[in-house]
Parts: structure tokens; C-alpha cells; sequence
């Protein structure tokens, strides 16, 4: 596996929503981003999981899809705040031990 080139985040990006052929709309509209980071954020904190499944982010010639888009807002280099996460739900305990 070769190493993530360097990303600007600077760079204007757009946001196309899943082709659902089912459904008359998806879940957002195709959008543009001044910046990458403030596209990529907007995917992950705004869009609901199913809307998110299926889109892409285009980024001059490179497209990132769900994985990708996930992978940049994770990323050391990724300049804007995050959302704090949310907690995980505790595991359930093992009621059988007792």
C-alpha cells in the first residue's frame, strides 16, 4: 500500500449526492465547497449515514466516496474543528455469569 500524497484542503471541492433511483430525491442536493475541509466536514457531521453511503467528493480531478471521504476527515492534517464524537453505547454485560 503506498502512502496518502499530500492533500490540500484549501482546494474547492464539490459534494455529489448517491444515485438512488429508487427515490425521487436523495437525501441532499450535489453542493460546493469553498474549501475541501469544510466539504468533508459537512459530510461527515451534517449528512445522515444513508445519504453519506454512495455519495462522493470530487476534488480537481480525484474522487474520494464514503471510505475516502472518512479517511481525509480523520487524517493528522485536517485543519477545522471536529465534532466531538458522540459516546459509544457500554457493551452489554454479561448477565449469564452471575
Amino acid at each position: 500500500m503506498r502512502p496518502m500524497r499530500p492533500f490540500n484542503f484549501n482546494t474547492s471541492a464539490e459534494l455529489f449526492p448517491a444515485a438512488i433511483r429508487k427515490k425521487k430525491r436523495a437525501g441532499f442536493a450535489y453542493r460546493r465547497f469553498g474549501t475541501a475541509a469544510e466539504a468533508v466536514q459537512f459530510a461527515i457531521e451534517e449528512l445522515p449515514a444513508d445519504s453519506l453511503n454512495g455519495a462522493y467528493l470530487q476534488v480537481e480531478e480525484a474522487r474520494f466516496d464514503q471510505s475516502g471521504i472518512r479517511s481525509l476527515y480523520e487524517s493528522e492534517a485536517f485543519p477545522l474543528p471536529r465534532r466531538p464524537r458522540k459516546p459509544e453505547p457500554a457493551a452489554a454485560s454479561d448477565k449469564d455469569a452471575a
